[in-house]
Parts: structure tokens; C-alpha cells; sequence
């Protein structure tokens, strides 16, 4: 049985109609139905001796150039008697503004990412997703301070940028495939 050339016209229509209408929500942005975005915070090892972590603490604070104000003598994350905690805070500020991957959250080999909010009482960790990063809402500063000729324990290079790609740009190449296909075969 042979179709008119229109039939097979309007089948594309239905089919691109389909593609845009029926798209998953999928990528960074967490909305629609897609995967919610997940909370992450890097903190210190709990195996990490306490003189390696003040050595990291000092270059996230110095060089790095993570917002320490809150681990200071006055403030609501300042607890001499708990390295740790304050290497934490410092830790994730310098994990949150530069990129939110696995290098931005070394400090040789003292800090690890986790999922499990490390907060207290008096104080408070932002987490990933208070910074903007691959479509995730909020803000995020725009300084930098690491650079390839920093020396300290950080990344050396800057981690601003990120490589994170979209599911949702995976699904329209291959629903653009699909279609360029059909046309082929039906057209």
C-alpha cells in the first residue's frame, strides 16, 4: 500500500510534537520530575590528624581564600578545641566557590565529600546547593584565588568552572537521532 507523501509529513509533526511535549525534566536543574539535586559538603576526615589539618586550615584560610569570619575568635563555627569543625567550615567555603568536585576537596588527603549535613547548633554549613553551579540556584562568588602557580594544598588550577553535562542535552541528541532517522527509513 502505497502512503502520501503527507502522511508521512504529518507522522513527523506528531512525532516532534511528542519529543517537546513529553521531554523529562533531567540535568542540574532538578525540576519537574527529574532527580532532586543532592546536598554535599566537604569536611575534614575524622582520621585526619589534627596538625595536618590546622597546615590545610591555614592555606584554605591564607591562600586559598575561603571566608573564614566564622571559625575567628567571635564567631558562631569558632571552637579552639575542635580542629575538625573549624578545618570543615573552612574547607567546604573553598569546596563551594570553586567548582564542587573531588579536587576542590582534597587538602592532601585530609577532606573527603559527603551527603550527611555537618552542622551544629551554633553552626551552620552552607551546602552545594546554595552556590550556582550547572543550573543550581543561588549565588556564588566570583572570586578565584587558586591559580597554577599558587603553592599550598589545594587544587592547582582553577575548579570555577566545572564539567557537569546535562542529561537533558544526552536525551535531544538522541531524539534528534531518532528523528533524522525515521525521516531516512520513512521519507
Amino acid at each position: 500500500m502505497h502512503r502520501p507523501k503527507s502522511f508521512f509529513v504529518f507522522h513527523r509533526l506528531i512525532l516532534l510534537h511528542f519529543l517537546l511535549t513529553l521531554t523529562p525534566s533531567c540535568g542540574a536543574s532538578g525540576g519537574g520530575g527529574g532527580i532532586p539535586p543532592q546536598e554535599l559538603w566537604c569536611v575534614a576526615k575524622n582520621n585526619a590528624e589534627d596538625s595536618d589539618l590546622m597546615t590545610a586550615l591555614n592555606w584554605a584560610c591564607g591562600p586559598g581564600g575561603a571566608d573564614c569570619s566564622p571559625i575567628q575568635n567571635g564567631g558562631p563555627c569558632y571552637d579552639p578545641s575542635n580542629t575538625p569543625l573549624m578545618a570543615s567550615y573552612a574547607f567546604n567555603d573553598y569546596f563551594l566557590k570553586h567548582g564542587l568536585t573531588d579536587d576542590s576537596c582534597s587538602f592532601s588527603n585530609t577532606a573527603a565529600v559527603i551527603s550527611l549535613n555537618p552542622s551544629t547548633d551554633k553552626c551552620k554549613f552552607p551546602s552545594s546547593l546554595s552556590v550556582s553551579n550547572g543550573g543550581v540556584t543561588g549565588t556564588m562568588s566570583s572570586t578565584s584565588s587558586s591559580s597554577s602557580s599558587s603553592v599550598g594544598l589545594g587544587p592547582s588550577e582553577d575548579m570555577s568552572g566545572g564539567n557537569k553535562v546535562s542529561l537533558r542535552w544526552w536525551f535531544w541528541l538522541l531524539s534528534i537521532s531518532h528523528l533524522l532517522l525515521m525521516v531516512s527509513v520513512f521519507g
